[in-house]
């Protein structure tokens, strides 16, 4: 008889084991800026890295690093880790050429419009301009901060200073480090203190209105070391290289995007406090054009509209590249995050619904 009690309890301990590993408890949201879904799935553009306009005299080192005779192996060496890691155990969503569609839904094509899109679950079509003002939509990570275990661990990090106005930091009330800012408030420990002092003083082809993608990765880093519940990285250089008409600094670009989300994919996976309990899903704000008009995206530029996601973590079946007709939209991935955290995110504009029973299927 003790023995039977003991198998039942053992049995029963097993299956509370198993429900709670798949369950979500935090979420990490990644954007590079305006990285078309061609790359993602194509890997290089021979037409592109060929073309002296956009090579930067280099077209043999670009071929010598990224090209192979099939797209397969083309995305492979562009990002290792994304067809790695996230296709064996996530999902990516995207490939129109298999019918998989991803879109915007706002009818701009460019940064702030999709960045509030992707942030609120909400299409503001009175956001027209990336000079807008403090978003008056209230975000994802701002309605979280206001949920019971979730205030004062969340955290945004962006390499465009505009997030200030597209995440509303004073209103928002977490703290929102972009472009020039110093990290690690008003008490850096010594390592944010000096990723501030390289910020700083390091040469930026960008401006003011942008910092280097390693201060913005660096950055974030350090403050996954305090456990934020949701954390959002966006990532800002294939954009700038792409409208400066560099296609070998886009792709390198991209492929350290690839290797530190999977820094930041292997630093979850070795915290307890993150271990099998974190969804990370990486998108972007836009698509791009294509062809001579690559460099550039709007409503005018056919095909910007398109874009990609991919997803990795507690409770995402493993899918790889999804294969079949689908339509979803950058609108649907806040709502999705806040169904993964089994959270029903409501606020005073609409929010569209998300599509996480997909990723579980």
């Amino acid at each position: 008889m003790l023995k039977r009690i003991l198998l039942v309890i053992a049995l029963f301990v097993h299956a509370v084991l198993l429900a709670q590993q798949g369950s979500v408890k935090n979420v990490i949201l990644i954007t590079t800026d305006g990285f078309r879904w061609q790359e993602v799935f194509n890997g290089m553009d021979a037409t592109l890295a060929a073309d002296k306009r956009f090579s930067q005299g280099d077209s043999v080192g670009v071929f010598k690093a990224y090209w192979a005779a099939t797209a397969a192996e083309r995305r492979q060496k562009l990002m290792p880790f994304l067809w790695g890691t996230v296709a064996a155990k996530g999902r990516i969503y995207g490939n129109r050429a298999l019918g998989n569609k991803v879109n915007v839904a706002n009818p701009y094509w460019f940064s702030y419009p999709g960045y509030n899109e992707l942030l609120t679950g909400f299409v503001d079509t009175a956001i027209n301009t990336n000079a807008y003002p403090p978003n008056p939509n209230t975000n994802l990570f701002e309605w979280l901060n206001c949920q019971a275990g979730f205030k004062g661990h969340v955290a945004a990090f962006g390499a465009w200073d505009a997030f200030d106005r597209i995440l509303n930091e004073k209103r928002s009330g977490f703290p929102v480090v972009c472009g020039m800012d110093s990290c690690g408030g008003s008490k850096p420990d010594a390592q944010q203190a000096l990723i501030t002092q390289m910020k700083a003083t390091a040469y930026n082809p960008f401006g003011g209105e942008e910092a280097l993608d390693m201060f913005t990765h660096y950055a974030a880093m350090e403050q996954l070391k305090q456990h934020p519940r949701a954390l959002y990285i966006s990532y800002g250089e294939t954009d700038e290289w792409a409208h400066a008409s560099h296609y070998k600094d886009y792709l390198n670009a991209a492929h350290a995007v690839d290797k530190w989300i999977g820094d930041i994919w292997n630093y979850v996976q070795s915290d307890p406090f993150y271990r099998d309990n974190t969804v990370i899903l990486v998108t972007v704000d836009h698509g791009r054009g294509n062809g001579d008009q690559w460099t550039s995206h709007n409503s005018k530029i056919p095909d910007s509209d398109q874009i990609w996601f991919a997803v990795i973590g507690a409770g995402i079946k493993p899918g790889g590249e999804v294969n079949g007709d689908m339509q979803l939209y950058q609108r649907q991935v806040a709502g999705t995050l806040a169904q993964l955290l089994h959270m029903d995110y409501k606020c005073e504009h609409p929010v569209a619904d998300g599509f996480a029973p997909l990723l579980a299927k």
